[in-house]
């Protein structure tokens, strides 16, 4: 059961989160393009696939409790960095990406977002991999 829940993690996070990042990145260059049909398909990407998000830390929850690790450094720090950068995805990327949909927006500030959101999940995948203090071997 373990490997089918860690599967399912790693396929959802593949799926769902890789797509908001990229969306993300890529918006406010469509901002300094005025491209508005590329901002809006954009910004449904990030908002649809943020919510498919939610199978992420779900499976994660699963797999770390079928595991045992619940309460390791690693997995908690993970999941307050998760936490995070769903805050930062939910409370300013997506509400500045429509902003900038009806109103004029600062591109880079769009960016430096979506920087901090894509660090956040690259953080969080290193500390997946790396599990300091993991007893599991790997």
């Amino acid at each position: 059961m373990t490997k089918l829940l860690l599967s399912l993690h790693v396929l959802a996070a593949i799926v769902a989160i890789g797509p908001v990042t990229v969306a993300a990145s890529m918006y406010p260059a469509a901002v300094r393009r005025g491209d508005v049909p590329a901002m809006r398909t954009l910004h449904r990407i990030c908002r649809v696939y943020a919510l498919l998000g939610v199978a992420v830390p779900v499976f994660g929850l699963a797999t770390a409790s079928s595991l045992g690790v619940l309460g390791d450094a690693w997995l908690l720090t993970s999941i307050a960095l998760t936490i995070l950068a769903a805050a930062v995805l939910g409370l300013l990327v997506l509400p500045g990406q429509a902003r900038a949909l009806s109103q004029p927006a600062d591109p880079r500030r769009l960016g430096m977002l979506a920087g901090v959101f894509n660090l956040l999940w690259a953080v969080v995948v290193v500390l997946m991999i790396v599990r300091p203090g993991s007893t599991t071997g790997a």
